[in-house]
């Protein structure tokens, strides 16, 4: 029995970066030599164990052979006699497998560490386009990585358009999708995930919705960029440079103006009604991805609303105290500093990025002092239905008013 270090640990430790999760291969083992040893089976698809002590999860070297279409169609085979480099061979890229013995030493057939000192994401062999799911993968890392240089390999590249053509996307569940897309937003650079997917022609089978924007210009004296999907691009990073790791920020980045993609073109470069157009795909990309309601819900409001928080001046007290019931931000008040987060995200990306941006602290504190008024707190007495909710609105619109005067805006 041979016990290897592999994948992501190895490739983070030569990056320079903590390593997450420790991966383990074993090689020349039976699943009942590892039992015997103390080890619990978890695997179900193929023989993983955790170590009795430190609960690392350790599998028994595998290969595959491809029986059917999709992610999941695929023979795997463990045996005692298959070899460290025949594991690392079934792997995505170059760069994960690599693995490490137990002195340190590097085990490394497919020159992953040069191509780590290169910055390209390469695939491992043909059986690449074997799995669909790494074209998702290859995206991923790049939304991780695109901010240290990596780039994908040309021949890579052009392997995922083969599989995309030759219809191995289309065997994508959504489950998979979503997981792999939440995973992405919450990396540093989350539009190189959409701008990867675009460049192999997945985007448009994925995420057609967000696909349709590129190519959509828009008014060069509110977008510099003029391409809606290159804007949303852009909105994106904005999103992850204000929000750091939080996946349902980025979500409504990227979901915040697909209504661009359907403005008639007699009205274009203007994008009239834009937001209200924009409900219907946000529906159906997240109904299709199976995307989690409360995303799906602030998605929406995202999308339905940022137009008002960048004229937030300009509304009556009374308008926005509507707008905020309108976003369910008495019941949940996060909503509101979600709105805020996306929009502020929305006018920096612009290639405009210092600008002042003093909406969403005023939303914010308008916000606030709606929420401090309390029905307990107010003389409702002789009232009752409709009397006392007009009551409180009133109250809270009064409150929206004095906040207003403080600010001065």
């Amino acid at each position: 029995m041979r016990i290897y270090l592999v994948g992501g640990a190895v490739r983070d430790g030569l990056l320079g970066r903590v390593p997450g999760d420790r991966d383990y291969v074993v090689t020349g083992s039976t699943p009942e030599q590892m039992t015997a040893a103390g080890f619990t089976p978890v695997g179900r698809d193929f023989p993983v164990f955790l170590h009795p002590k430190t609960k690392e999860e350790y599998a028994l070297a595998r290969c595959e052979r491809k029986s059917g279409r999709g992610y999941r169609g695929f023979t795997v085979l463990s045996t005692p006699d298959i070899t460290l480099e025949e594991d690392l061979a079934r792997r995505d890229f170059t760069i994960n497998a690599i693995a490490q013995d137990e002195h340190g030493a590097l085990i490394d057939p497919f020159h992953g560490a040069d191509d780590l000192k290169a910055r390209v994401l390469r695939h491992v062999s043909p059986a690449f386009v074997e799995d669909p799911v790494r074209i998702l993968r290859a995206a991923r890392f790049m939304a991780r990585w695109a901010s240290l240089g990596f780039s994908i390999a040309p021949e890579t590249l052009q392997l995922m358009r083969s599989m995309v053509a030759d219809g191995e996307a289309d065997h994508l569940v959504a489950e998979r999708v979503f997981a792999e897309l939440f995973r992405a937003l919450q990396e540093p650079s989350p539009s190189a995930f959409v701008r990867t997917l675009r460049q192999c022609g997945a985007l448009a089978r994925v995420m057609p919705e967000v696909d349709a924007l590129y190519g959509v210009p828009q008014r060069a004296s509110f977008h510099p960029e003029i391409d809606a999907g290159l804007h949303t691009e852009m909105v994106l990073d904005a999103a992850a440079r204000l929000a750091p790791k939080d996946a349902l920020i980025a979500f409504c980045a990227m979901t915040h103006d697909l209504g661009k993609a359907l403005t008639p073109a007699r009205e274009l470069p203007a994008h009239r009604m834009h937001e209200h157009r924009g409900l219907a795909p946000i529906r159906a990309l997240c109904g299709r991805l199976k995307v989690p309601a409360e995303f799906a819900a602030v998605a929406e409001i995202c999308c339905r609303e940022h137009l008002n928080v960048h004229r937030l001046a300009e509304l009556k007290a009374a308008t926005l105290h509507d707008l905020i019931a309108r976003c369910d931000g008495f019941r949940k008040p996060a909503r509101i500093a979600q709105l805020g987060l996306v929009s502020e995200a929305d006018k920096r990306g612009r290639g405009i990025d210092d600008v002042d941006y003093p909406n969403r602290a005023h939303l914010d504190a308008l916000h606030s002092a709606a929420l401090s008024i309390r029905p307990r707190d107010l003389d409702l007495s002789g009232l009752h239905g409709e009397a006392i909710a007009e009551k409180v609105r009133k109250a809270r619109i009064d409150a929206i008013a004095a906040a207003r005067a403080g600010l001065g805006d």
